[in-house]
C-alpha cells in the first residue's frame, strides 16, 4: 500500500467569499491561493453532473485547509450537533484562549465560553458564517 500524506483539509461553503472573510479575517489563516475548476473530468471525479468548483487554499501553520463553493449547489449537509453521524469540524490550537475569545466580534457564534474537559484541555467551538463547527483549544 501506497504511503499517504495529508494534503489538505476541504470544507463546503455556499458563499466562498464570506467563508474566506471569516477564515482569514477572524481565524487569521493566510490566503494561499484561489481558483475555479470545471469540466469533464472534474465532474466525474467529484461525481457531479455539470460540477464546477471555485476554491481558495488557506494556510494554517503548515496545514492547508480547502474552501470550495460548487455549482450546482447541493443539499445543506451540515449536522445540527456535534454527536450526530457526519459531523465534521476543524480544530486550531492558540497559546491563550480566554483572550481569543474575547477578541471575537459580537456577531462570531459561539456554541459556550471557553470550557475545561475533564482532560484538563481548554475548549471553545465556534461557528463559521456556513454553520461548520470550528474547535479553538489552547495548546
Amino acid at each position: 500500500m501506497a504511503d499517504l500524506s495529508a494534503h489538505h483539509y476541504g470544507v463546503t461553503v455556499r458563499d466562498l467569499d464570506r467563508a474566506v472573510t471569516f477564515y482569514r479575517d477572524v481565524l487569521g489563516l493566510d490566503v494561499l491561493s484561489r481558483f475555479s475548476v470545471s469540466g469533464e473530468a472534474f465532474e466525474t471525479g467529484v461525481g457531479v453532473e455539470g460540477a464546477a468548483g471555485r476554491f481558495a487554499h488557506l494556510d494554517a501553520d503548515g496545514t492547508r485547509v480547502e474552501l470550495v463553493e460548487y455549482e450546482p449547489a447541493g443539499d445543506d449537509a451540515a449536522a445540527d450537533a456535534i454527536n450526530q453521524t457526519g459531523a465534521k469540524h476543524l480544530g486550531f490550537a492558540v497559546e491563550d484562549l480566554d483572550a481569543f475569545y474575547h477578541d471575537l466580534d459580537d456577531d462570531v457564534e459561539t456554541i459556550s465560553e471557553p470550557q475545561t474537559t475533564a482532560s484538563g484541555t481548554k475548549i471553545l467551538f465556534v461557528q463559521d458564517p456556513e454553520g461548520n463547527l470550528v474547535e479553538v483549544l489552547e495548546a
